[in-house]
C-alpha cells in the first residue's frame, strides 16, 4: 500500500512521522506547493517577523530527520486537480501521482481585500509572505492591520515591538470578541492600547488609497482615511479546496469527512482544511495543535486502527508579555467566570459556560494552572 500526502505542512509531516512510528514501511510521497521543507507557522507572526528567528529556525525538522523518514518530498509543485475514485492527483508541472491512500493537508488560503494588487499590502500565511512583510516593515513608519482576530492582534504586537506606529482596524468592538467574548476581548484591547496600538475597531474597512500603485491609506466606513506605509490584511482564511472542485469529494467550508477524518474510500483530510463529523455537527479547527493531533488519528485510521477523532480543541496566542491559552470551544455568548487567580494581577484562569455546562478554559499568564483546569473539560 502506498500513501500520498498533499501538503508539506505540519499536518502533512505529522502524518508521515506517525505512519513510520507505527511501523509502516511502504512508499510515502509528500507533495508541497512551496519550495520550503515543512516549517512551523505560529512563529511567522512573532519570532520570525520581528527578526529574532531566521528561516532555518522555523523548520519543523532538520534535513537529517526528513531523510530518515524515507519519504519522497516533491516540493514547489501545486496540486491542481484530484480524482477521488482513482486517488490520482494532477500537479501544476504536469505530474500525475496515484496512491492507495491520499491525505489532504493543504491548509488555508488567506482572504484579501477586493481591488487591485498594490505594493505595500500584505497577507501572512506562508514563510515567503512573512519574509516579504518583514522586509517592508523594516522601511516603514506606519502600519495598519486590517483584522482584529488572533493573527491581526499578534502582528500588531510584533509591529509595535519593532517601533512602528500601529493601527488595528476591524469590525469587532474589541479584538477576538467572536472567539473569546467581550470581557477578555476588552482586556486585549486595553493591553494593545497601553502598548501604543491605535484601535479603530467597530468600523469596517471599505478600501485602500494608493499613489502610482503603492498603498497610501486605508479607508474606513465612517469616512476616515488612515495614512499608511504598509497594510497587513488579516481577515481570516478559507480552506484551500479549489483544486478539489469536481473531484467527487464533498466540499463545504473544507473537505467534509466522517468521524474518522475519511472523505471517501482511501481519502482522508487533516489540519485546517478538514471538516469532520464531531458529535452532532461538522467541525473545522484552525490551530497548530489540531494539525498534529488530527494527523496522528488519520495515520492510525490508514493503518486500520479505526478511531474517531474527538479532540479537546486547544490554541494559544502570545501578545506583548501575555500568553493566552484556550482549551475547549469558547464563544462570545458564554458566561465567563474567574476560577483561579485574579484579573488585577494579570494572571488568572477563566471558565466559559453555556447552559450551565463547562465548554472552555482560558488561561492568562497561568500556563500550569490552565492545564490543570483542562481536566474539568475532560469530565464535563
Amino acid at each position: 500500500m502506498s500513501v500520498l500526502v498533499v501538503g508539506a505542512s505540519a499536518a502533512g509531516l505529522t502524518t508521515v512521522e506517525a505512519l513510520r512510528r507505527e511501523g509502516y514501511r511502504e512508499p510515502i510521497t509528500v507533495l508541497g506547493a512551496e519550495w520550503h521543507p515543512p516549517y512551523d507557522r505560529p512563529p511567522l507572526s512573532k519570532q520570525f517577523l520581528c527578526g529574532d528567528w531566521d528561516e532555518a529556525r522555523t523548520r519543523l525538522r532538520p534535513d537529517t530527520m526528513l531523510s530518515a523518514l524515507e519519504a519522497e518530498f516533491v516540493l514547489g509543485d501545486s496540486a491542481i486537480a484530484f480524482d477521488a475514485g482513482a486517488r490520482t492527483v494532477a500537479t501544476a508541472s504536469g505530474r500525475e501521482l496515484t496512491a492507495d491512500a491520499v491525505v489532504i493537508a493543504t491548509g488555508l488560503t488567506p482572504r484579501r481585500l477586493p481591488g487591485p494588487d498594490l505594493e505595500g499590502v500584505h497577507v501572512l500565511r506562508t514563510l515567503d509572505d512573512a519574509a516579504a512583510l518583514r522586509k517592508d516593515l523594516a522601511q516603514a513608519e506606519r502600519v495598519v492591520i486590517v483584522g482584529d482576530g488572533v493573527l491581526g492582534a499578534e502582528i500588531a504586537a510584533t509591529a509595535r515591538k519593532l517601533g512602528l506606529a500601529v493601527t488595528m482596524a476591524g469590525p469587532q468592538a474589541v479584538p477576538l470578541e467572536s472567539q473569546l467574548g467581550p470581557a477578555v476581548g476588552g482586556m486585549l484591547a486595553d493591553l494593545h492600547a497601553a502598548a501604543g496600538v491605535e484601535l479603530r475597531l467597530g468600523t469596517a474597512v471599505t478600501g485602500l488609497t494608493d499613489l502610482d500603485g503603492r498603498v497610501t491609506g486605508v479607508r474606513l466606513a465612517d469616512g476616515d482615511v488612515l495614512p499608511v506605509d504598509v497594510v497587513v490584511v488579516a481577515l481570516g482564511a478559507a480552506p484551500a479546496t479549489s483544486w478539489l472542485e469536481g473531484s467527487g469529494l464533498r466540499l463545504d467550508n473544507g473537505v467534509v469527512c466522517d468521524a474518522y477524518c475519511r472523505a471517501a474510500d482511501g481519502v482522508y483530510a487533516a489540519g485546517d482544511v478538514a471538516r469532520w463529523r464531531h458529535e452532532d455537527s461538522l467541525l473545522r479547527l484552525e490551530n497548530r495543535t489540531n494539525a498534529t493531533e488530527q494527523a496522528i488519528c488519520v495515520a492510525s485510521n490508514i493503518l486500520g486502527d479505526e478511531q474517531a477523532y474527538r479532540p479537546i480543541p486547544y490554541f494559544w496566542t502570545d501578545q506583548f508579555a501575555v500568553k493566552i491559552q484556550v482549551h475547549g470551544r469558547p464563544s462570545a455568548d458564554a458566561e465567563v467566570t474567574v476560577a483561579e487567580g485574579n484579573i488585577a494581577d494579570g494572571r488568572f484562569v477563566a471558565h466559559y459556560r453555556r447552559a450551565d455546562r463547562l465548554v472552555a478554559v482560558l488561561g492568562w499568564n497561568l500556563p500550569k494552572q490552565t492545564r490543570v483546569h483542562r481536566e474539568h473539560l475532560v469530565h464535563a
